[in-house]
């Protein structure tokens, strides 16, 4: 994984290398040489060219002058404002309309709030022109992503040593443009936070060599065998989803589990095989079925809660299973809604297991907001409830209780569609039925779910499309374990 820094660890990092003797003024003429030269390729050359470069205090402020000052030994015709010195709007303004680019080193990683007076007009006017932004782009918090009032608008950001989170979660990662990580000198082998890379996917899924060819001559379908459990009355559509997306990543059978006999009858006629739960008046699940409970032993891992609604019964039924089922397990919708109030009772699992909220489930489930701050909420589920915590949404993050974090890069608002979370639980479930870590199984999850989704295409995605796309996905992380993302 692609390692992501906190403003605090990577302000730890630049203390450890200058105290092992790179003296800060050498780092920051490095940072200054990769921005300017990131902007000359913008550019496409220097004759003639002209750049404005905007400095706030501090090292951002020093990164962006020496990048001026490389520029002008370029050919670049280069005028700089620095905001301690006052900014006159005529001025400003004119040189922004003979520019050919706008480089933005006003505020680092550490900023916080909002943007005010000349720093602010900037960042408006920078949807105008062409801007490079220094590490961040102004205006963007580099903890959370979060933007409050005006924001710096980059077509790139050159970023020094390591991605940072405010680059990875939005808004700040549609401010950002295309990220450049520049080498400066900096080690940063320490980080505990992880952007997900297509190599890392293949390796896992290479990782289990008995599970990831299922043409050897030994294996047999319940070598990767999985049990679906959810559904109620007019909801059998969500365990279904899920099931079929665990044959498309891998799972040898797939019992679907669904409440009502009658329910099961009309999910059937495919590759799944539905079985009988027992089911009150309205469809909700009160029991488990003995050929289920009989057939436990023969799979490999399950998925719990697609569909499964919130009836008085259907919670007790849940926890039960959940808290006494032996197998890896990905919990998802209602079956994390089951432990609403109760997360601590997840933490008399045994096996491994993945627990999948949106933000209302977290909420539900925990009590709290997410807030702005997605990683540490992640920690939070995953302290919690002693699961690795998968926390939906824009970047959605893996968080496992020893405190690794993995971020996904590989979503988009396309993926917010009915059923879409279902999808997402089924190859997780598929991919923990092969014998994945839990860990590693939700961060490749999340990855294929997206890569699916661009197989498919964004337009008019619906959740069949990806489940439909699920292989094409996975032979291109075959073929091509580097691919661009």
């Amino acid at each position: 994984m692609l390692p992501i820094l906190t403003p605090a660890e990577m302000a730890d990092a630049d203390a450890r290398t200058i105290a092992a003797g790179t003296p800060v003024e050498v780092l920051m003429d490095r940072a200054g040489h990769a921005v300017a030269w990131e902007v000359r390729k913008l550019l496409g050359n220097a004759y003639g060219k002209r750049v404005v470069v905007v400095c706030g205090k501090g090292n951002n402020g020093g990164d962006g002058l020496i990048a001026a000052r490389v520029l002008r030994g370029w050919g670049v015709r280069t005028e700089v404002f620095e905001l301690a010195k006052g900014m006159p709007e005529a001025a400003f303004d004119r040189a922004l309309e003979r520019a050919d680019l706008l480089i933005d080193a006003m505020f680092g990683t550490g900023f916080r709030g909002a943007l005010e007076g000349d720093a602010a007009r900037v960042a408006r006017r920078s949807g105008d022109i062409a801007t490079v932004a220094v590490d961040i782009p102004s205006g963007v918090d580099g903890l959370t992503g979060a933007v409050h009032g005006d924001a710096v608008q980059a077509v790139a950001t050159v970023t020094f040593a390591a991605r940072k989170l405010g680059l990875v979660f939005e808004p700040g990662r549609a401010c950002s443009g295309n990220v450049i990580v520049a080498d400066i000198g900096i080690d940063v082998s320490t980080a505990s936070i992880g952007l997900t890379q297509a190599d890392d996917v293949h390796a896992w899924l290479s990782s289990q060599p008995e599970q990831s060819d299922l043409h050897t001559s030994d294996t047999h379908k319940w070598k990767s065998g999985l049990l679906v459990v959810g559904g109620s009355g007019g909801m059998t559509g969500a365990p279904l989803l899920a099931s079929h997306a665990a044959m498309r990543s891998g799972a040898g059978i797939v019992w679907c589990a669904v409440p009502g006999h009658a329910a099961a009858a009309s999910a059937s006629g495919s590759e799944v095989i539905t079985k009988a739960m027992p089911a009150d008046a309205n469809g909700a699940l009160i029991g488990v079925s003995h050929d289920v409970r009989d057939a436990l032993a023969k799979f490999h891992a399950a998925a719990v809660g697609p569909g499964l609604g919130r009836a008085g019964l259907t919670r007790g039924v849940v926890r039960d299973l959940v808290c006494s089922l032996p197998l890896p397990l990905v919990l998802d919708a209602d079956g994390i809604n089951a432990f609403a109030g109760d997360p601590e009772l997840l933490q008399q699992r045994t096996a491994p297991t993945v627990v999948t909220p949106h933000e209302g489930e977290f909420e539900h489930l925990l009590g709290q907001p997410v807030g702005d701050d997605r990683i540490a909420a992640a920690r939070t589920l995953a302290a919690a409830t002693g699961c690795i915590g998968l926390l939906k949404g824009p970047g959605t993050v893996i968080a496992h209780p020893d405190g690794r974090v993995a971020v996904n890069g590989m979503d988009g608002p396309w993926l917010a569609t009915a059923g879409s979370g279902d999808v997402l639980t089924g190859i997780i479930g598929g991919f923990l039925a092969r014998g994945l870590g839990a860990f590693e199984a939700a961060a490749a999850g999340a990855f294929v779910h997206g890569l699916a989704a661009d197989v498919a295409g964004h337009t008019g995605l619906v959740a069949g499309d990806l489940v439909a796309a699920i292989p094409e996905a996975l032979q291109a992380l075959h073929a091509h374990p580097n691919l661009e993302t």
